[in-house]
């Protein structure tokens, strides 16, 4: 398995009784052909699962993705950080247990998650228009809306969305 941002190689494997390794995940020594290493530790083909969805990370790639002590498949890592794990506003890192806004596939932190126009913060219960990558709070919303000119807009009452499976 890869651990994107992390460079440790796993020691070599030895022949010998001594050499059991201990899996991670359950505790028990790993005397299965094939072994899994990543977070700095061996691992049960079938302990290493994605801390939200719980599938087997060794059976659906060659990659795991780890945050905050959370070891995540692909799909689960970008939902939750996005594609790079950092606000869409201001392209900073965004801690696992920080609370989140989303717009349209991308993530924001809450102090980020502002109209493009007045700067307010916008916040559960507001409705706001996310136009090609802008937001808009509702009396900002640009003029062609108001008219119905535009149609590639996602109008959205705004909930949180916590970094929690």
């Amino acid at each position: 398995m890869v651990n994107p941002g992390g460079s440790s190689q796993p020691p070599p494997v030895g022949t010998g009784s001594l050499s059991w390794k201990r899996c991670a995940g359950c505790g028990g020594k790993i005397a299965d052909r094939f072994l899994l290493y990543t977070m700095d530790s061996y691992w049960h083909s079938r302990c290493l699962k994605c801390s939200c969805c719980q599938a087997q990370l060794g059976e659906i790639g060659t990659s795991c993705y780890t945050k905050s002590g959370m070891i995540l498949c692909r799909t689960d890592y970008i939902r939750l950080f996005g594609n790079s794990g950092a606000c869409s506003a201001c392209g900073q890192s965004i801690p696992a247990s920080e609370l989140v806004m989303r717009a349209q596939g991308n993530v924001y932190h809450l102090k980020c998650f502002t109209c493009s126009t007045c700067r307010n913060r916008l916040v559960p219960g507001d409705r706001f228009h996310y136009i090609n990558g802008s937001l808009f709070c509702e009396h900002d919303r640009p003029t062609a809306l108001i008219n119905g000119h535009l149609s590639s807009l996602q109008t959205n009452p705004l909930l949180p969305d916590q970094k929690v499976c």
